[in-house]
């Protein structure tokens, strides 16, 4: 459909759902806001989670906050379309919002660990395009945490461990990059997502398009 003030051509599709993960301080959440500012179109799936509200964070923008009970409540209804735990803490995403979402061809993020991503991917891979973000080297990644400065010195230690087993799921996405420099790491997630905006299978549009164009 041809836009009435710049003449593009405008096709419907489904929204995609971008998931990017990575071990705790290679970047995802840095990479996750660029998205949303500059990409465009855009919108985050904000998570529940049943871990402490770090100083930085604002409630219903990074994350909802709740008790471990209203976890397992909406756990329990389905009203999570996936959940895991890591670090001890329960993390899921709502399922409404997001089916909403692809249904208006409205894209969104999902800034969540490698077991969220299995599921997603498990229950709704042809709409799921998937990121995982390396660190250059471990030595750069605990120094990361580290200038993060907003957990304590056994938290840090855990992330490390933890560090190891998530990135032995890097096989398991569809890209992979390296965020060995933040600006070069994102102009390859914002190339990824532009790409798999004009996928032929997402785009149902295209029908009524090649119809009305050899018409």
């Amino acid at each position: 459909m041809a836009g009435p003030e710049k003449g593009f051509v405008e096709i419907a599709r489904r929204g995609l759902m971008l998931v990017i993960s990575s071990p705790s301080g290679a970047g995802k959440s840095t990479i996750a806001r660029n998205v949303l500012e500059q990409v465009g179109g855009i919108s985050l799936s904000v998570s529940v989670t049943t871990r402490e509200r770090r100083p930085s964070e604002i409630e219903g923008v990074h994350y909802h906050f709740v008790s471990k009970k209203e976890f397992e409540r909406q756990k329990g209804s389905e009203a999570l379309l996936e959940w895991a735990q890591v670090h001890g803490n329960s993390y899921g995403t709502p399922r409404e919002p997001v089916e909403v979402a692809m249904s208006e061809g409205r894209d969104m993020l999902f800034d969540i660990d490698w077991q969220g991503a299995q599921q997603l991917q498990d229950k709704m891979s042809a709409d799921v395009v998937s990121i995982f973000i390396l660190p250059p080297t471990m030595t750069e990644l605990q120094s990361r945490l580290t200038r993060r400065a907003e957990d304590s010195a056994e938290v840090i230690a855990t992330r490390l461990k933890n560090a190891r087993e998530e990135i032995g799921h890097w096989g398991e996405y569809d890209y992979v990059v390296v965020n060995d420099d933040l600006d070069r790491a994102f102009a390859s997630v914002r190339a990824i997502v532009e790409a798999e905006r004009l996928r032929r299978d997402r785009r149902h549009g295209l029908f009524d398009f090649v119809s009305t164009l050899l018409g």
